[in-house]
C-alpha cells in the first residue's frame, strides 16, 4: 500500500501539520460556522466529540489507509487553527488526488486558503511527483471558486446535480439543496509564475469529502 509521508509543510505565515489534541476546541468552533455548515457534509451541530474523532482518528486514517492526507493549517507564530486542507480520493497509479479546504471565520480575507493550497500543490508536484490535483466546488460557492482561480486551477466542466448542500430555513434550521459541482484541475505547469502567497479576500472554501472519512 502506498501512503503519503507523515510530514509538516511551512509557508511564510502558516504551518500545515497533523492535528493535535489542542486543536479540538477550535476545530469544533470552526465547523459550526454557518458557511461551513452550508457547503460541507460535516455533522450539524458539530460537537467537541465530533472534533476529537476527526482530529485524532479519522484524519490520521486518511493517510495510513492510503486515501490521502489531512493537514491542520495553523498560524506559524501563534499555532492558532486557521483551517484544513484535505487530499483524498488519491489514485496512486494516476498520481492524482482531490483537494478540499475550509477556513475559520476569523481567518477569512487574509489569503490563507490560497497560500495553504499552493503550498500543498507544490509539495504534491515537486516532492511527491504527482501529475494532477483536482478540486470540486459547488456552483454557488463563489469563495471556493475564487481560491481555485487564484492558485491557477483550470475549470474543466460541470457535474450536474452532483452535490447536496444545505440552506438555512426561515425558522433557523437547515434543509438539503441539490446543486451542481464545478470541476477544476491543477497541473505542475499551471503553477509556473504563481507567487508563493496570494493576498486578497477569500472565504471559507469547500470541503465536500467529510463523509468519506468514516
Amino acid at each position: 500500500m502506498t501512503t503519503f509521508p507523515d510530514i509538516s509543510i511551512s509557508t511564510e505565515r502558516l504551518v500545515l501539520r497533523p492535528f493535535e489534541e489542542a486543536d479540538i476546541p477550535a476545530l469544533a468552533d470552526m465547523m459550526n460556522d454557518e458557511s461551513i455548515i452550508a457547503w460541507t457534509r460535516a455533522p450539524n451541530p458539530y460537537s467537541p466529540s465530533d472534533a476529537r474523532d476527526q482530529a485524532l482518528r479519522l484524519a490520521p486514517a486518511e493517510r495510513t489507509t492510503g486515501r490521502g492526507i489531512v493537514f491542520a493549517v495553523a498560524e506559524f507564530l501563534t499555532q492558532r487553527l486557521v483551517g484544513i486542507v484535505h487530499l483524498t480520493h488519491t489514485d496512486w497509479r494516476l498520481l492524482a488526488t482531490e483537494a478540499s479546504y475550509v477556513v475559520a471565520p476569523w481567518a477569512r480575507g487574509e489569503g490563507y486558503a490560497s497560500e495553504a493550497v499552493l503550498a500543498v500543490a507544490r509539495w504534491l508536484f515537486q516532492d511527491q511527483k504527482f501529475e494532477r490535483l483536482e478540486l470540486r466546488t459547488a456552483a454557488g460557492n463563489t469563495a471556493a471558486q475564487q481560491v481555485a482561480q487564484k492558485v491557477g486551477c483550470i475549470s474543466e466542466g460541470v457535474l450536474r446535480h452532483a452535490w447536496i448542500a444545505r440552506t438555512q430555513t426561515e425558522d433557523g434550521g437547515w434543509t438539503d439543496m441539490r446543486t451542481d459541482l464545478i470541476v477544476w484541475s491543477l497541473l505542475a505547469e499551471d503553477l509556473d509564475g504563481t507567487p508563493d502567497r496570494i493576498s486578497g479576500p477569500e472565504g471559507f472554501g469547500v470541503y465536500p469529502t467529510y463523509s468519506d472519512w468514516g
